[in-house]
């Protein structure tokens, strides 16, 4: 059965890739939209589902996995940065405070009525606010379409304390997760994911293991 990641992000395939399962790449047809007073968690299970949806609808054999990534801040929730400005907001608002990053995963196929749902949730610590360490963050251009305004597999680690959780979440595709929704699906996952995890084959990952 032909596996689709339904996502526009690099970051996303790079990871799926490390499980050594075929797939191809369709960019989801779904406005991410966050609404106030709603939970992040209903959120981003909404933003993931809607993606793996939006593209099972137009291939209904094919076996559709979407994910979306959403940070929450208190009962806040940060999503993507609309500029410099708001970035450089986010970043402040977070230094030295802990926040969850929740990471929803969909798999979907239309055709053999699969329809499964499934969440992982990451607490990040961040290293308190130091002006230089973030003004030439900001400079680098890579808070730019990063949920929280950050990236911990880039620059962004420095920014960062220490992870409670799984690594690859806080990325965008949690692969531990991913891998039992797949086999459950009927799909054959040829990488030993207790390995990968040993190995950590992502920029930054061992710099976060614990």
């Amino acid at each position: 059965m032909r596996l689709i990641l339904a996502s526009t992000s690099p970051r996303r395939r790079e990871l799926l890739s490390l499980l050594g399962v075929p797939f191809s790449v369709v960019g989801p047809v779904f406005e991410e939209r966050l609404e106030a007073g709603r939970s992040a968690i209903a959120q981003v299970e909404d933003f993931a589902q809607g993606k793996a949806q939006s593209v099972a609808e137009r291939d209904p054999e094919a076996l559709v996995l979407g994910s979306d990534t959403v940070i929450a801040l208190d009962h806040e929730v940060l999503g993507k940065p609309d500029d410099l400005a708001d970035a450089r907001s986010m970043l402040r608002c977070l230094a030295g405070r802990d926040h969850r990053v929740h990471t929803a995963v969909a798999l979907v196929c239309s055709v053999r009525k699969i329809d499964v749902l499934a969440l992982s949730t990451v607490v990040v610590r961040m290293k308190r606010y130091d002006e230089q360490r973030h003004e030439a963050y900001l400079a680098t251009g890579e808070s730019v379409g990063k949920a929280g305004a950050y990236s911990i597999q880039g620059a962004g680690g420095d920014l960062i304390d220490s992870i409670t959780g799984d690594f690859p979440t806080v990325v965008g595709l949690p692969l531990r997760l991913v891998a039992q929704l797949l086999t459950q699906a009927g799909e054959v996952v040829p990488i030993d994911v207790e390995t990968l995890y040993a190995t950590m084959p992502y920029r930054n990952w061992a710099r976060f293991s614990g």
